[in-house]
């Protein structure tokens, strides 16, 4: 199987802390684990290192990566299966629930990745990822403008998701909080100072888009700004701030 099938980041360069600093935060693994209703049978779609997989159920997690297979804890209610979203290698509503959490937008396909979902599932499929549009309303967007750039690009229109998922689906706006466990960007709105740790953005696949000459001035302009104070003359409330409403969205999709 090519990197290029598996999706848009060699994870074998460049996922190697995924499962340290990408661990599931238990206020938003509530959301999905909820919206997958009473299923007992979930297939986990681009499974990564295994966050947000219920461990109450029965889980075929489908991942493309072996160095990300390879971070995931031994579970005896899961199986792996190395296949890509837009190939299943699963018949008709064969589980009772499906979920994609933070990985469709490095699909090669996305919306062909969904509807393989949608085939295989009898019951709700869910979706956690970030609406485009929204993104700049993380005020990383102003140090980092070549990260917004790829990553506009990257994540497909949250209409296209509903589309993509047959039509009907509910769409929830997910507020992060302040001590978020997950490492996505929007996990530091209130803590700035973790941008300047290499391990950090390591854990972020939009920096792999970003050339290190500019990702290196994009990190200077915010250390700048932390050192001088000028962050916290415009952002300081965030660090006072409970949660962050921005561009992470829960879609779940009815049943077929």
């Amino acid at each position: 199987m090519s990197t290029a099938q598996a999706g848009d980041v060699d994870y074998g360069r460049h996922g190697t802390g995924y499962s340290a600093l990408r661990r599931t935060d238990p206020r938003i693994a509530d959301l999905i684990h909820r919206a997958l209703g009473p299923a007992r049978t979930v297939a986990n779609i681009g499974a990564g290192a295994g966050s947000y997989e219920p461990s109450d159920r029965r889980v075929l997690a489908v991942e493309p990566s072996e160095a990300m297979i390879a971070q995931r804890p031994d579970s005896p209610s899961s199986v792996v299966v190395r296949a890509v979203a837009g190939a299943l290698p699963l018949p008709d509503r064969a589980v009772d629930a499906s979920m994609a959490t933070v990985t469709i937008h490095q699909w090669p396909d996305p919306e062909a990745g969904l509807v393989e979902m949608r085939r295989v599932t009898r019951g709700p499929v869910v979706v956690l990822t970030f609406d485009p549009d929204s993104l700049d309303r993380l005020w990383l967007a102003e140090y980092a403008p070549e990260l917004y750039r790829a990553e506009h690009r990257r994540y497909p229109a949250v209409d296209r998701v509903v589309a993509a998922l047959g039509g009907s689906a509910s769409v929830l706006e997910v507020a992060v909080p302040f001590d978020c466990t997950d490492g996505f960007t929007e996990a530091y709105f209130g803590r700035p100072e973790a941008f300047l740790e290499p391990s950090v953005r390591r854990a972020q696949s939009a920096w792999t888009f970003v050339d290190p000459d500019e990702e290196a001035a994009s990190v200077e302009r915010l250390r700048a700004d932390l050192v001088s104070g000028r962050w916290d003359a415009r952002y300081s409330h965030l660090r006072r701030q409970s949660d962050f409403v921005g561009a992470l969205r829960l879609v779940v999709g009815d049943p077929a």
